[in-house]
């Protein structure tokens, strides 16, 4: 089973596929443009900028995140893992208001409220221009997506739940399909 997880910048996504992928003895997959810049001594503010200018830089983070799933049994926690994983089993899209998200990137982060949420709004659109030009995928629209969650009504805790539950009911319902075809061919 692969579970791919994604949302906005302080939507909760690492901390709830952290979650999931213990529930579920889960490889948990996550990388971030945080690990990068820091293997790259550089600031994230100045790896982003760059990120904007050289569209290699994604396709190269987004063909190791496809290489990373081979096989399976994992939660993927990134903006564009839904997108960029064809068979995920189930793609969760965790939402919460700019003002819930600012203040948890300002906690995360050791910034003033008012700072993430200026930067925030400037990371969103940033990467929604870049995903849109790099690979005309709008992080926008979610129509794809099996389950939607507000992550600011939903505590992690919850929301893992709730991505279980349809995890299970879906490897459940998996399984009687297969019981069902074997009958058939007996």
């Amino acid at each position: 089973m692969i579970i791919c997880i994604s949302g906005l910048s302080g939507s909760g996504k690492n901390s709830v596929g952290k979650l999931v992928a213990d529930k579920l003895r889960l490889r948990l997959i996550d990388p971030t443009f945080k690990t990068i810049a820091a293997k790259q001594k550089m600031s994230l503010l100045d790896f982003h900028k760059k990120a904007e200018h050289e569209h290699s830089i994604d396709k190269k983070f987004d063909d190791a995140l496809i290489a990373s799933t081979k096989g399976g049994n994992c939660v993927v926690c990134t903006w564009l893992g839904p997108w960029m994983i064809k068979n995920a089993d189930i793609r969760v899209w965790l939402y919460a208001p700019s003002a819930a998200r600012a203040t948890r990137v300002a906690k995360r982060d050791g910034m003033a409220v008012d700072e993430a949420s200026r930067h925030i709004a400037e990371r969103d659109e940033s990467n929604r221009l870049r995903y849109l030009d790099i690979y005309t995928i709008d992080i926008y629209d979610h129509s794809g997506f099996d389950l939607v969650i507000n992550s600011e009504i939903y505590k992690p805790e919850q929301s893992s739940e709730i991505i279980v539950a349809a995890a299970l009911s879906k490897k459940g319902a998996a399984k009687k399909t297969e019981i069902k075809k074997s009958k058939k061919k007996k």
